[in-house]
């Protein structure tokens, strides 16, 4: 289905969406609903208005989907089973010369599309900052927005404090990048790269990826970056604050999260993470939790003694990270930005 989607405008017209309508249409409604179910939201949501809105779709249109449809799907197997070429051979038997090159044509802007500077999604993360620490900014940039955000954070924080700021703005400012640029960067970094292997996923650029990325890269240079933002480019440091979440902002939650959150969270780390914490702070956990699980947390705290920062923020971000998954799975609810409030 990804296939049909990234496709390019037909001769008639008929844009990735239409054409994904159309098979879903011919397909029948057992089989899309299961397909329906693998899309992301956004593409459900643009597919479910083509459908909605389509009063006719003549044979003619139909079958030159679906055929287009098993002709990317069968040249993708041909891929996985002996390479481009391998698939060539047998397509330029299957569908002739010309129908052959437009598929394997189309394949290729796809998946330059879906999986740029895959040789640098498998390195390994010192070797890649090593090679990336003489690059330019945007070019780090926009390689850090194609990576696991796990592994982007490691690599960013091995920069010198001004330059991750600078890729950061650059990073929460891409929107889009030709694929011919991005083709060119991508032969430069392979080179580099062809030697180190690693793992695989991938994501894209602009302010959702910087979120994910400054999530894992710990709280100080998170800190770091969006003060420079916010001198740099306020209404992007204030885009990305609305979606960040921090330790400091579980007084924003309903009293009844707080405590679902507090139920979850690892005792000890709670203990740590309260270390330095403003009273304010700490009043608000102990007002959510029973007077005997106060005492117990008072008491422990008293006996940790002196604590490194470095071990109080790791505490910090895993009671964030369960406040985080406990959003995702909807047990709980983060405001976020200007979203409407919940009402009770």
């Amino acid at each position: 289905m990804a296939d049909i989607l990234e496709a390019s405008p037909s001769k008639k017209g008929l844009d990735g969406i239409k054409k994904a309508a159309i098979l879903m249409i011919s397909l029948g409604p057992e089989t899309s609903a299961q397909i329906m179910k693998q899309l992301p939201d956004t593409y459900i949501q643009k597919v479910s208005y083509e459908i909605a809105n389509m009063d006719h779709v003549s044979r003619e249109d139909r079958e030159a989907i679906v055929n287009e449809y098993l002709e990317m799907s069968q040249a993708r197997e041909y891929i996985l089973d002996g390479g481009f070429d391998y698939a060539k051979n047998l397509l330029n038997k299957a569908l002739g010369t010309s129908r052959a090159k437009e598929v394997i044509d189309m394949l290729n802007q796809i998946q330059l599309r879906e999986r740029p500077f895959n040789i640098a999604r498998k390195a390994d993360p010192q070797q890649l900052t090593n090679l990336l620490l003489g690059e330019q900014p945007q070019t780090v940039a926009l390689i850090l927005c194609y990576m696991q955000p796990d592994k982007a954070a490691q690599i960013l924080v091995n920069f010198p404090p001004e330059k991750q700021a600078d890729i950061a703005e650059r990073i929460g400012t891409i929107t889009n990048t030709s694929p011919v640029i991005i083709e060119r960067i991508e032969q430069v970094i392979e080179s580099k790269f062809s030697s180190y292997v690693e793992n695989d996923t991938e994501n894209v650029g602009g302010v959702s990826t910087l979120v994910e990325i400054l999530n894992q890269v710990g709280r100080t240079t998170e800190k770091a970056i969006v003060a420079d933002l916010e001198q740099k480019q306020p209404e992007l440091a204030e885009e990305v604050k609305a979606s960040l979440f921090t330790f400091e902002d579980i007084v924003s939650l309903q009293k009844s999260d707080v405590q679902k959150v507090l139920r979850e969270v690892d005792h000890d780390d709670l203990v740590l993470a309260l270390k330095g914490v403003s009273d304010e702070l700490r009043d608000f956990i102990y007002d959510n939790l029973s007077s005997r699980a106060v005492e117990t947390l008072k008491e422990d705290m008293q006996y940790l003694g002196p604590a490194r920062l470095s071990a109080v923020e790791e505490a910090q971000q895993s009671v964030v990270t369960v406040i985080r998954r406990l959003d995702e799975h909807g047990e709980i609810y983060i405001m976020r930005g200007d979203q409407d409030a919940i009402i009770e």
